[in-house]
């Protein structure tokens, strides 16, 4: 088995694109206790990758195809989201669809880079996160999952090798 433990970046005051200082203390209780990871990846955004940091993991990667999306997907997809929303929007198939479509592809490609037994970190960005936890598990229960994500909040899906079979919702205490 082989593990994604993907999350949602931390805190940050807008417009900034960096981390508040609450973000880096939030980032950093999240963790405490966490890893080791085989691999490391974020946004290429930097409220992503300075979570990464504060958590206390290099990161090996930055993926701009987790920094955002469309005006067409973001039409599809109420704001605030919420995850049934994300849900509905991902099974109509159209923008949301296809990218949740994509973002799963390269979750499957993140987990066989690395080794059986292995865990991977990704942190990305709010609603990315729903679209790729929905895509590797298309079937399951997701209002079992509850609310959206918060900052650092996340999923971390099992991979048996071929298949991503089940996922751990990852909450703050």
């Amino acid at each position: 088995m082989r593990y994604l433990e993907i999350r949602r970046h931390s805190m940050r005051v807008k417009p900034g694109k960096h981390l508040s200082q609450a973000g880096v203390m939030l980032a950093r209780r999240t963790g405490e206790g966490r890893g080791p990871f085989d691999r490391v990846v974020t946004s290429d955004l930097p409220r992503a990758f300075e979570t990464a940091i504060a958590m206390g993991f290099a990161v090996d990667e930055q993926m701009k195809d987790l920094a955002s999306f469309d005006d067409e997907v973001d039409a599809e997809i109420s704001n605030p989201a919420d995850l049934q929303s994300v849900v509905r929007a991902v099974r109509r198939g159209k923008a949301a669809g296809k990218l949740s479509k994509r973002l799963s592809k390269l979750m499957h490609s993140l987990a066989v880079s690395i080794p059986d037994g292995g865990n991977a970190l990704v942190i990305t960005h709010g609603t990315l996160l729903e679209l790729c936890a929905i895509g590797c598990l298309p079937e399951a229960d997701h209002t079992s999952w509850g609310a959206t994500f918060d900052y650092c909040e996340g999923v971390r899906l099992s991979y048996d090798g071929s298949r991503f079979t089940s996922a751990t919702i990852l909450r703050n205490s």
